[in-house]
């Protein structure tokens, strides 16, 4: 998100909250979510691809709520209008490839008239069919085809080898291909908003929604290109109460809106001249300056994080949409247990909903002791995130760090808890624990960055040497 698309957001929020109330202010969100995905994806070398990405996660979310609503209620007036206007939107841009200058909304222009037809024909017709199929097949089927298009997008080998096929097809330079020709903003964040619905729906607990309340759900502009995940369930309640901002509300969107500015473009932008990267990581030889790089990243990605993450609650709050937290001061906590559950707590609340509990749930019916659950549900849950941002060696590296630190944590915390307490029965002595704790935890997470942040563990390791002088 740039300053430009943010002034945007916030311009068309603001007409649509205080020129249209009830539906009418749903269907203009509706409207600006579904260009917001054309708008937000920046231009690729591959032909057309910046345009077929998008319409292919409205396709897939047009997919998952079909298979998630009952079919007497898909047809529905209110349903038909809303799928139209859909498919209106995306031939209106589709025809600004005749317009004689720049597409204002599309990164490239877009392709062919009968390319975009045929586009729309799957968009609309395959999940259609596919919502006659059974549903306890199809959905399963579903969530493993989002999983698989993830993995696609997150390793590096078999998204180059994707991107040589399209340039292929598209007749253009095979040899020019490289694993970042396929660029599919938001779609980490758009695929959990779907896979959420479709398990609730297999489960029976989905709760029932419009198709327009669930594209604007799963596309809802401030935060489609960095979260945080919502519910659908809490989405759609504030969508369709009526809103007009309040004295606190306009507080609350003040403060947010300056302190997203201040962290994003201010801090963080200013901590990335110097934060670890590869380039600074392979360019440096001294200790000090080795950590110079590591605080300055630690300090930057938090900043650059929750600064895009008070700005999405800042515009979601203007349209009426309390949108969840993402971060609670979690540097300051005194265990690792309380960073997770305190930095981007959206993320973290989903694992636990859908991988955590059902894997602690099904675990605790076996002989497996109570520690070795503890071990295998972080070191899995943790992996698993890890794996979520990349399918790398270093991410998993990542994860396994998290996933021991917690279980270290736990069997710690379950020893000398009560030893601990009662050692700290001043004030003075709290405070000590509560610091020394803090101090711990941060340098953890801290070192925990160089597996994230460095492409491969000889690069990470080459910087660990450089952090801690094994000589």
């Amino acid at each position: 998100m740039t300053l430009n698309h943010l002034a945007i957001g916030i311009v068309l929020t603001l007409l649509a909250t205080f020129l249209f109330g009830g539906k009418k202010r749903g269907f203009f969100l509706f409207t600006f979510s579904i260009l917001a995905v054309y708008a937000l994806q920046p231009a690729l070398p591959i032909r057309y691809l910046d345009f077929y990405l998008p319409t292919t996660a409205l396709g897939l979310a047009l997919l998952a709520w079909n298979l998630a609503t009952p079919r007497e209620a898909r047809f529905s007036r209110e349903n038909l209008l809303s799928l139209g206007w859909l498919c209106l939107l995306i031939l209106l841009l589709g025809l600004t490839r005749i317009l004689p200058f720049a597409s204002l909304l599309t990164a490239s222009a877009p392709p062919r008239l009968e390319l975009v037809l045929i586009a729309l024909a799957a968009l609309t017709g395959l999940p259609l069919l596919l919502g006659y199929a059974p549903k306890n097949r199809v959905i399963p089927l579903a969530i493993v085809a989002l999983i698989g298009l993830l993995a696609l997008l997150k390793t590096p080998e078999i998204s180059l080898e994707a991107a040589r096929l399209l340039r292929d097809w598209n007749q253009q330079a095979v040899q020019s291909a490289t694993s970042f020709d396929i660029r599919w903003i938001g779609f980490s964040y758009i695929a959990f908003r779907l896979i959420h619905t479709l398990y609730d729906s297999l489960k029976g607990r989905a709760p029932a929604a419009s198709l327009q309340e669930y594209i604007t759900f799963a596309f809802f502009y401030p935060a489609l290109t960095a979260g945080p995940i919502d519910r659908l369930e809490r989405f759609i309640k504030d969508l369709r109460a009526s809103f007009l901002p309040s004295h606190d509300d306009w507080d609350f969107i003040i403060r947010r809106l300056a302190s997203g500015l201040l962290k994003k473009f201010i801090l963080a932008d200013s901590l990335a001249l110097m934060a670890l990267n590869p380039q600074n990581a392979a360019q440096t030889l001294f200790t000090g300056w080795a950590w110079v790089l590591l605080y300055a990243y630690a300090f930057q990605i938090f900043l650059d994080f929750s600064g895009y993450t008070d700005l999405a609650l800042a515009i979601g709050r203007l349209a009426g949409v309390r949108l969840p937290e993402n971060f609670n001061q979690p540097y300051l906590k005194p265990n690792l247990t309380q960073f997770w559950n305190n930095w981007h707590m959206s993320l973290t609340q989903w694992f636990r909903a859908y991988v955590f509990n059902p894997l602690t749930r099904a675990l605790r019916g076996t002989s497996t002791p109570v520690w070795g659950i503890i071990l295998l549900t972080q070191i899995i849950t943790m992996t698993l995130i890890g794996l979520w941002h990349g399918v790398t060696l270093n991410f998993i590296i990542w994860g396994l760090w998290h996933g021991l630190g917690l279980f270290i944590h736990n069997r710690w915390q379950d020893a000398f808890r009560v030893k601990v307490e009662a050692w700290a029965s001043t004030p003075p002595r709290r405070i000590l624990t509560s610091l020394s704790g803090g101090l711990l935890t941060f340098h953890f997470v801290a070192l925990g960055w160089v597996w994230f942040v460095l492409p491969g563990p000889a690069s990470a390791l080459h910087f660990f040497s450089l952090l801690i002088p094994w000589k």
